[in-house]
């Protein structure tokens, strides 16, 4: 059989799925960055996932996926909470009036590396089995998914980038820890991809309190006369 409409839908939702999870990310850094790399580091993560897939099969199901996501979680741990850091700096110099560029290039490169990594393998795990069931509905499936993901994610871009600084440091941390907090997770348990939701939304609102609490008043001291 040429087409089978089943396999595609199924290559279609789990491409779109772990996609759409990475671009997020790629959204995140790109409103903080205003470079389009946050994108390409995201997709040569992928790649080196998805060309070994569709060219060796199902040797890609036998890489340790638990290594992976704790390595990957250790790293956006890591980042996650030295933009934190960065998002009450830069609050606290956006009430001072001051202009300040903090370069996060070359973390934020390893970041988004790792991101197109996994996600590209947790959706490369079930490609390979609907693979030798029929392989050119999986490809269009996922050709398909990457169409959509990738289309949406050019029309956000043109938006993404009004967002206040200090703000997109807080939406980017909380997205880096979400991801973090539910990979190393994924090695102990499996929780849905749902669990990401109250996740952002919990570390969203605690990045962001964090960030815009009252600064202490200094102390002047009044010698006696």
């Amino acid at each position: 059989m040429f087409f089978d409409v089943g396999i595609f839908l199924v290559a279609l939702g789990i491409t779109t799925l772990e996609m759409v999870e990475a671009s997020a990310v790629g959204l995140a850094l790109y409103a903080d960055s205003k470079r389009v790399y946050s994108f390409v580091v995201i997709a040569l993560g992928a790649l080196v996932v998805f060309a070994p897939t569709f060219v060796a099969g199902a040797l890609i199901a036998h890489l340790p996926l638990t290594i992976i996501r704790i390595v990957g979680g250790v790293l956006l741990l890591y980042f996650g909470v030295r933009l934190t850091k960065s998002a009450r700096r830069a609050v606290v110099r956006e009430r001072g009036k001051q202009v300040f560029v903090e370069n996060f290039t070359k973390g934020f490169a390893a970041t988004g590396f790792s991101v197109g990594t996994i996600e590209a393998f947790e959706a490369s795990i079930v490609l390979v089995g609907l693979l030798p069931n029929n392989y050119n509905s999986t490809v269009l499936g996922f050709a398909s998914g990457l169409t959509a993901v990738a289309v949406s994610t050019l029309v956000l871009r043109k938006h993404v980038r009004k967002v206040k600084g200090a703000l997109t440091k807080v939406f980017v941390s909380a997205l880096l820890l979400s991801f973090a907090t539910f990979w190393m997770a994924e090695v102990a348990i499996s929780p849905s991809d749902l669990f990401l939701i109250p996740l952002f939304v919990i570390y969203s609102l605690v990045i962001y309190l964090f960030a815009n609490r009252r600064s202490p008043s200094p102390i002047v001291a009044v010698a006696n006369q």
